[in-house]
């Protein structure tokens, strides 16, 4: 019988690897109404994958616009997080590249919701995002 102690990790699955390509190809533009559009139509066509949605949420026009695409990669996160076995608690670590989507959208939705007035939101984005990875935030977040 083995024993384990501290909370469970746990580490999204890969994503579709056209999706990844696509997103990729989206973000290598240099006009940003179009990186953005590209990332949209990425969005519009693989609905559940986190990064685009978070990245998305980085590339919006004003606050609320990044807000909601936030809510929206924050919300599937947590579908997608349910779905592969995590039971509300424990971490999900930056330093697993397929749970980057997830967080990234957290951390987007913790600072439009500042910036929107949603103080107490803020900071319970906040919290959870040390509560996932007490290593937050990463020095490679982009």
């Amino acid at each position: 019988m083995r024993l384990t102690t501290g909370l469970p990790e746990t580490v999204l699955p890969p994503f579709d690897a056209e999706a990844d390509a696509a997103l990729v190809a989206a973000l290598a533009g240099t006009d940003t109404a179009a990186v953005r559009a590209a990332v949209s139509d990425v969005v519009a066509r693989w609905p559940r994958f986190l990064d685009a949605w978070a990245r998305l949420a980085e590339l919006g026009r004003d606050p609320v616009e990044r807000y909601a695409a936030a809510r929206v990669g924050y919300h599937r996160g947590l579908d997608t997080l349910r779905q592969s076995g995590w039971r509300g608690s424990g971490y999900v670590r930056w330093d697993a590249p397929t749970n980057r989507g997830f967080l990234r959208a957290l951390h987007r939705l913790a600072v439009e919701a500042r910036a929107i007035g949603e103080l107490d939101e803020a900071e319970r984005c906040e919290l959870f995002l040390r509560q996932c990875d007490p290593n937050w935030p990463p020095s490679d977040l982009s």
